[in-house]
Formats: structure tokens, C-alpha cells, sequence
């Protein structure tokens, strides 16, 4: 939300929050996965809340119940990896023995470690939504 409205995810929600008075908040995200196997093929759930932004170096306030004076439910699905996890996967798939701080060290001092998602991105993420959605629809 701050790179398309310039506010912070914790005031818009608890500008909601303090408005509407929910008993919850469900909090969907997306996370950064350390395994491309796991790109939106899991779903992390925690009572905990969640890091906006934590994944990829621009975290934010986070949101659970001591931010937002409710509790938080915190839904996360991996759709972004670091490009340092595809270098290292890579490897590791063709058997070469890698040092994974010595590979990211080298792609932070290079400025090569972007973090990227798949070209499908925007079709995998609609099948997510479906599934969350059932998923949250069904346990309420």
C-alpha cells in the first residue's frame, strides 16, 4: 500500500479498525519464499499478525492485536523470491556445492539481488484468491 498511496499499511487499517470496531482482522500478504518450490504452492497462517514489507527489506509497522488493539490473523503467501535464492536452487540443482551468505554477500556488493516473481504471476495469484477466499468464507 505505501508504494501506490504513500501511507503505511498500520494507518490505513487502523484508520478502519477504529472506525468499523471489527472483533478481527484477517491480514492477506504476500511473502518472500527462501525455496522456489514453495512460490504459491503454501499458505502461512498465524495469530501473530504480520510484517508488511518484512520479506524484502522494507518493513513496516506490523499489524497484530498490540498495534491494532484486536487480534490478527496473519494469512501469507509466498509469490516473491530474492534473485540469490534462484542462483542458489540453480546451483544446488546441478550439484555444484555453493556458499549461500557468500553468493548473496556477492549479489548485494553487485547490486544483482532483485527480487522477482513468475511471468504467471497474475493468473497464480487469482487461483490464490479463490482458494484464501473459500478457505476464510468456510472457517467464518
Amino acid at each position: 500500500m505505501l508504494g501506490t498511496t504513500g501511507i503505511e499499511t498500520i494507518e490505513i487499517v487502523r484508520g478502519i479498525v477504529d472506525n468499523t470496531k471489527p472483533k478481527l482482522v484477517i491480514a492477506i500478504d504476500s511473502l518472500c519464499s527462501k525455496n522456489i518450490d514453495r512460490i504459491n504452492k503454501s499458505i502461512q497462517i498465524s495469530d501473530t499478525g504480520i510484517i508488511p514489507g518484512g520479506g524484502v527489506g522494507n518493513r513496516q509497522e506490523e499489524l497484530s492485536e498490540e498495534t491494532l488493539g484486536v487480534p490478527v490473523i496473519g494469512v501469507g503467501i509466498p509469490t516473491v523470491l530474492d534473485a540469490a535464492t534462484i542462483v542458489i536452487d540453480t546451483l544446488k540443482n546441478c550439484e555444484i556445492n555453493v556458499s549461500e551468505n557468500e553468493i548473496v554477500e556477492k549479489m548485494k556488493l553487485n547490486n544483482f539481488n532483485f527480487v522477482v516473481t513468475p511471468k504467471e504471476i497474475d493468473s497464480l495469484i487469482e487461483n490464490m484468491v479463490l482458494l484464501v477466499s473459500e478457505g476464510i468464507n468456510s472457517a467464518l
